[in-house]
């Protein structure tokens, strides 16, 4: 299956502390029922476990009968053991909620995406993780625009405009009629428009995230390949000596210059690859979004009556 078919991954504002992002991402449960609206039951009442165990002792004081006494015993223990774990977990759930209620705004779900925006940030999501999860990058060859800081801020931006796109999509859905009176369809067409717009930047956007990326991965390459030839130019001296020792003066010159030339070659393609990495991702923060449109542009505004 092709990765990109799978649903996106739920997305977080990267500007939270690091302690309230993990306890949001472990729990998206939590999230679903805070973005619905759910409370936890506020007449949570434990007393109600104990009358079972208390009548039984009661009873056993009233008729004499040790058995029964400690029957009722054993029982309240277990109720009581059972309680505290349900009572621990009712507070530990509430406070998840509490605080997933207090965030609202600082995560976006995936089912608040309709299935073509949710496509558009799964591209979004694998770019960037193709991107941090690179060697060139984890030796800080390409870190010009501080992947680990913009990158999940671009995600984060994407997904925000993505969701508002999908709402206004499913409103204007809702308003639009299906079978519209003849002559007024350009009387709408300002408001699809607008849309299509938002649409197509957003794509634009993810585009060229989806460009640093094979960027980035044909860097990899290169980058590997350049590593193994480091390792064999510090023997470059044994070689040199091999073919000193074992071939003809005329011989050995040349294929002593092959070496060199050839570690050049890769040292040059290494070089270039970075630079066009580097250069990909100027690119992609050289037009930011603005913060208040979903296209990151001026959107189409729909002429008055």
């Amino acid at each position: 299956m092709d990765p990109r078919a799978l649903p996106p991954r739920l997305v977080i504002d990267p500007s939270l502390p690091p302690a309230i992002s993990t306890e949001l991402r472990s729990h998206p449960h939590i999230l679903r029922m805070a973005r619905s609206g759910r409370r936890m039951d506020t007449t949570h009442n434990p007393t109600v476990l104990f009358i079972l165990p208390g009548f039984l002792l009661v009873l056993s004081i009233l008729a004499g009968w040790p058995l029964l006494m400690t029957a009722g015993v054993g029982i309240g223990l277990i109720v009581l053991f059972r309680w505290m774990a349900l009572d621990s977990t009712y507070r530990t759930t509430r406070r998840r909620l509490r605080l997933a209620q207090a965030h609202a705004e600082q995560y976006i779900l995936p089912e608040e995406l309709d299935y073509p925006c949710q496509m558009l940030l799964r591209r979004a999501q694998n770019a960037v993780e193709a991107i941090l999860r690179s060697r060139v990058h984890h030796a800080g060859l390409i870190d010009t625009i501080d992947n680990q800081v913009s990158l999940p801020e671009e995600v984060w931006q994407i997904a925000q405009r993505l969701r508002r796109l999908s709402s206004m999509h499913a409103e204007q859905g809702k308003i639009i009629p299906r079978d519209l009176p003849p002559g007024m369809e350009d009387a709408f067409k300002p408001y699809t428009s607008a849309l299509d717009a938002a649409w197509t930047s957003l794509t634009r956007r993810v585009r060229h995230l989806e460009k640093y990326a094979k960027q980035v991965l044909k860097a990899d390459k290169v980058f590997h390949t350049h590593t193994r030839l480091e390792a064999l130019a510090a023997k470059t001296p044994e070689y040199q000596e091999l073919l000193a020792d074992t071939v003809r003066d005329d011989l050995a010159h040349g294929h002593i210059r092959e070496l060199a030339d050839q570690a050049a070659h890769v040292r040059k393609l290494f070089e270039e690859s970075i630079l066009q990495a580097r250069q990909t991702a100027g690119e992609l923060l050289r037009a930011p979004m603005g913060p208040d449109d979903v296209s990151g542009r001026p959107a189409v505004r729909p002429p008055r009556a």
